[in-house]
């Protein structure tokens, strides 16, 4: 089975056409329009949609498309610049860590419950196993992150040649990269569970990538 048949698999039996499907995903991810703006806006266009619909779109199919998305990753640099910043679910404040090289590129990023040193190991980890070993990471001065990466070279999971540093002024990079994520969730008035939100922000971040020409296409 070749990669185009089975994208076109994931579409098999559904109601609407699959380019209405991948329009609206797209249109819902990249830009500041919320599910009912898109259902007014294919309703100009003949297409009746329910704002539900479109949020369930989403929820089945990012995750395939990161997954087509990734055989064509182009690789990242070796200078990592890390922080972490805050977005609201039900109401609390969750932790979304995000990674982008020297270029501006992400590099990964991962939502968590709690803001630890648990959570900061698991980022890296998730970050190293998807990308090569960085030369240097650029932190903040939250004292967690630090203890993260110390534990996580003690234990052999994290090279000991990686240099760790700290500088507020080379983490403008990805300070300014966290308001264009920020930007996009604003207009979606909120998120209900942390699981959808993750999936969510998985398609921004995604979009945003492709935006950035992170793959060979």
């Amino acid at each position: 089975m070749t990669a185009s048949e089975s994208v076109l698999d994931l579409f098999k039996g559904r109601h609407f056409d699959r380019e209405v499907i991948v329009l609206c995903v797209r249109w819902y991810l990249s830009f500041k329009l919320s599910s009912r703006d898109l259902v007014q806006m294919m309703s100009e266009r003949g297409i009746r949609l329910v704002h539900t619909t479109i949020l369930r779109w989403v929820q089945r199919y990012v995750p395939e498309f990161e997954k087509c998305w990734s055989r064509y990753a182009r690789p990242m640099g070796g200078s990592w610049r890390c922080d972490e910043t805050y977005i609201k679910v039900k109401g609390r404040w969750t932790y979304l860590y995000r990674a982008v090289d020297k270029q501006g590129r992400t590099v990964d990023f991962l939502l968590s419950e709690h803001r630890d040193v648990a959570a900061a190991k698991g980022f890296f980890r998730k970050a190293m196993k998807s990308h090569a070993t960085p030369r240097v990471i650029t932190l903040d001065a939250y004292a967690a992150s630090h203890r993260a990466i110390a534990e996580l070279k003690s234990a052999g999971s994290m090279p000991h040649r990686v240099r760790i540093r700290s500088s507020k002024y080379l983490n403008n990079v990805v300070e300014q990269d966290h308001r264009r994520i920020k930007h996009r969730i604003r207009s979606m008035l909120g998120f209900k569970q942390f699981e959808t939100a993750a999936i969510t922000i998985s398609g921004i971040e995604l979009a945003k990538k492709i935006r950035k020409d992170q793959f060979k296409t």
